[in-house]
């Protein structure tokens, strides 16, 4: 039988809605939720401070929602995460405040705020039990962005190419580190240098860098500086790195409660995975790990640096309410740890 243009017509428009019927299944199982997240952190230290939590959340999320794990300055520079987050180019951020500018008034308290803490644990109890997650939230609920959690990473120790054995070494010595970190050090004559994260190891090698005060000695060998650096410093200017996961506000709204949940329990994991690599990585590199010599500076002479800090706090404390109450936090904490005593604060 012959078809003719007529019935062709009439029977294609019979067929298509099947058709489209047949496509709507398949359809909407493109409908997965998909975040991209990019981390302050190079490939080879993401491994341990955020991959595993990333893996762990995407294979019990499964076809609901993806995240896709970016490294440092891959989609955008560090210091524009912030930026990028607000405006919706990335949907959530691993840094902290300081490294990412973020436009609020507790930016200098993230990273290493110099003396905060002692211990990897204060970060946390500072957050849950001193009032600190209720502020940051506050404070980036209002420029949206959502603060989902803070933990802690490694102390702050220099690890430089020539010993540093008293003050008097730092000085002149251009030191890659953190802004806030920078701004306290730079009072004993240590010239902080901004560079891509990527670059350090370079800078090191060309002489651009003396040394890095961006980590604990885990991270030196887990990133590879351990092999361009030949001192570490065992005095530190603060006893853990202040870090959080962010996230687009608008993203975080959308998502279920249950994955909303489901972010919290992995970046949870993530900062208790990061408490025990740290604390067990920084004793046995310092007595174990054959790349290094250890280098101190006298209690006596650090002491002044340890004074210096709190007259830092101070000076910090005055330039807005927030930041007033946010060193009077601070100060309240270690004033309780010194009177816990042993194990909380030794002298």
């Amino acid at each position: 039988m012959t078809t003719n243009r007529r019935t062709f017509i009439k029977n294609a428009a019979i067929v298509a809605p099947v058709a489209a019927a047949g496509l709507a299944t398949p359809a909407l199982a493109q409908s997965k939720i998909k975040w991209r997240l990019q981390t302050y952190a190079g490939a080879a230290l993401a491994e341990h401070v955020i991959k595993p939590a990333i893996d762990s959340f995407n294979k019990i999320a499964g076809d609901r929602m993806e995240i896709e794990l970016y490294f440092a300055d891959q989609l955008v520079p560090t210091g524009e995460l912030f930026r990028a987050m607000q405006k919706g180019t990335i949907d959530a951020v691993q840094s902290d405040d300081d490294s990412m500018a973020s436009p609020t008034e507790v930016t200098v308290f993230g990273g290493y705020f110099p003396f905060a803490s002692r211990y990897s644990l204060d970060v946390p109890v500072l957050f849950n039990q001193y009032g600190l997650n209720e502020i940051w939230d506050s404070e980036y609920s209002k420029v949206g962005v959502k603060h989902i959690s803070a933990g802690a990473w490694d102390p702050c120790h220099f690890a430089t190419k020539e010993p540093i054995r008293s003050l008097a070494d730092l000085k002149g010595k251009r030191v890659f580190t953190f802004p806030t970190a920078g701004r306290f050090l730079s009072q004993f004559g240590v010239v902080p240098v901004t560079l891509p994260w990527e670059d350090i190891e370079v800078a090191m090698q060309t002489g651009e860098l003396d040394g890095i005060a961006w980590s604990g000695i885990t991270e030196d060998y887990t990133v590879g500086w351990a092999d361009v650096t030949n001192y570490f410093l065992t005095n530190n200017i603060s006893g853990a790195w202040a870090g959080s996961f962010f996230a687009n506000m608008d993203r975080w709204n959308e998502l279920p409660a249950d994955l909303q949940e489901l972010l919290r329990v992995c970046m949870d994991q993530s900062h208790y995975y990061r408490q025990w690599w740290y604390w067990g990585g920084e004793a046995s590199l310092r007595v174990n790990g054959p790349k290094m010599e250890l280098t101190t500076i006298p209690d006596e002479e650090w002491a002044t640096v340890e004074s210096a800090a709190v007259k830092f706090w101070d000076e910090i404390a005055a330039e807005s309410e927030i930041k007033a109450k946010v060193v009077g936090i601070i100060k309240k904490y270690n004033e309780d740890m010194v009177k816990a005593g042993r194990p909380y604060r030794y002298g």
